[in-house]
């Protein structure tokens, strides 16, 4: 993707219709970019992206990520933080997700599936969905125990196959054409957390044929995390309910009485929502 030797405000796609090839519209190449942009800026949640990695994971030069950047901090959707230089997502992006907030029926549904889950374990338990090649932490209940591995925090996003709710969203939505499709499209990304796409693919397929992931490492060092998909009554994958623990209360040993407990609350969402669904028609 490394272009830009057409003018500024130059989209750069071939003229002569509506839509070129491959159905993608023809004229919104700043679009695109400036949307691949803020799902980049969204990994940073508060803490925010620096333009260096914004320009490694797009594969635009640092002049068009520049560019971009300036005109959707005119427009509120990104601000700059003036100390640490890093870029985030601008309180205008917040402000027009709510008006769409039922857009996610499955966390209104799950929320009381999930704190009991946290209650009969006692640990953090999340609820991930899938928005195109990343994963989304869409709510988070936390059990009783003292110690709390909040590694994820609400509106977290993730590229798919980096986490085990990504693994799972990865492993259950699609076929194997699908996966490498994700994987290509995440290579840059995943590559800067240190994840080879065979190593991916090789979880896939252990995932698939667990029914879970399971990782003996989170995302906070000295945690463990197990997720599990959820699916309609149609069989199709809506989410992934995961849980994140310190390692000694994650072994595998513990994974008998956890897998059970999360299986059978998925299950009783999944028919919920299905009651939900039907009400709505």
């Amino acid at each position: 993707m490394n272009d830009d030797t057409r003018p500024p405000d130059s989209d750069g796609d071939t003229p002569g219709g509506e839509h070129g090839d491959g159905g993608r519209t023809v004229g919104a190449r700043s679009i695109r970019r400036a949307l691949a942009i803020l799902r980049i800026l969204a990994t940073g949640q508060e803490h925010g992206v620096r333009i260096t990695d914004i320009v490694y994971q797009t594969g635009l030069n640092r002049p068009t990520v520049h560019r971009i950047l300036r005109v959707l901090i005119e427009e509120k959707a990104v601000e700059q933080d003036p100390e640490t230089r890093r870029y985030m997502v601008g309180p205008e992006v917040s402000l027009l997700g709510l008006s769409r907030t039922a857009r996610v029926p499955v966390k209104t549904v799950a929320e009381p599936y999930l704190r009991h889950i946290a209650e009969q374990c006692g640990d953090s338990v999340f609820l991930t969905i899938r928005s195109g090649f990343d994963s989304i932490c869409v709510d988070r209940k936390t059990g009783s125990y003292p110690v709390k591995v909040l590694s994820i925090e609400v509106g977290a996003r993730r590229p798919l196959g980096m986490s085990v709710s990504g693994l799972v969203l990865l492993a259950f939505a699609g076929d194997d054409e699908d996966v490498d499709e994700v994987l290509l499209g995440n290579e840059q990304r995943l590559a800067g957390h240190g994840l080879e796409p065979d190593a991916v693919r090789r979880r896939i397929t252990e995932t698939r044929t667990l029914g879970y992931a399971y990782s003996e490492v989170g995302v906070v060092p000295g945690t463990r995390a197990l997720a599990l998909p959820v699916f309609d009554t149609e069989g199709g994958l809506v989410a992934s309910v995961a849980v994140s623990a310190m390692a000694d209360r994650l072994s595998p040993e513990r994974l008998a009485t956890l897998v059970p407990l999360i299986r059978q609350q998925t299950e009783l969402i999944a028919k919920r929502l299905s009651e939900v669904q039907k009400r709505r028609r």
